[in-house]
């Protein structure tokens, strides 16, 4: 059986920092510039690789104190920033366990949040085991990450099919040896398992 490993933010959780900064902003143009000048997804890398909320705003504030609000508000209202589940890929997780196949996740996250996913939701019960980057204080697609995960698991990369949303994530892995799959959507990735015969 192949092991198969799951991203989580893009894949089966809805992370969208836009749907958070909606009631602040008149447009969503104008959110993406806001995203942009603050450097957004760098700084939020940092608390993925295991900064502490508080300091991560502290530094950003003081860099831009005139949006000082703004990003104490995406730590306040966290998560506004995930509205729900990809029901799709929900539904073959589940599936693929049915099947037997041993899964497991590999998210870039930050510690401190991601208590809050595990109490929401359930299916993440169906991993054997969660690698959270914020606990480990790396990130993907840094190589260390996913040979932390293949030891931890007792596996190799090429025992491995690694599926995520991020093009850069998917070729570190591929690199490494992994079976990839970027996902798109639910209906392409179902295509790419069936393919495999992961799914009947």
């Amino acid at each position: 059986m192949t092991t198969i490993i799951f991203d989580l933010g893009g894949v089966l959780l809805d992370w969208n920092p836009h749907r958070l900064y909606a009631p602040f902003f008149k447009s969503h143009p104008e959110i993406d510039q806001f995203l942009r000048e603050i450097n957004f997804a760098a700084w939020n890398a940092q608390q993925d690789a295991g900064r502490p909320f508080a300091e991560g705003v502290a530094t950003l504030s003081a860099e831009f104190p005139h949006y000082a609000d703004l990003i104490r508000a995406y730590h306040e209202n966290w998560e506004d920033s995930v509205p729900g589940p990809i029901a799709g890929t929900v539904a073959i997780l589940k599936q693929l366990k049915q099947a037997g196949h041993t899964l497991y996740a590999l998210t870039n996250f930050s510690a401190e949040t991601f208590p809050i996913m595990r109490r929401r939701y359930k299916f993440l019960q169906l991993f054997e085991y969660i690698l959270v980057s914020g606990e480990v204080g790396m990130i993907k697609p840094d190589p260390a990450i996913y040979r932390l995960l293949l030891e931890k698991i007792d596996r190799r990369a090429e025992e491995c099919l690694f599926i995520d949303d991020s093009a850069t994530n998917v070729a570190a892995a591929r690199q490494l040896g992994f079976d990839v799959i970027q996902f798109q959507s639910p209906a392409r990735l179902e295509s790419e398992l069936k393919l495999r015969k992961l799914l009947a």
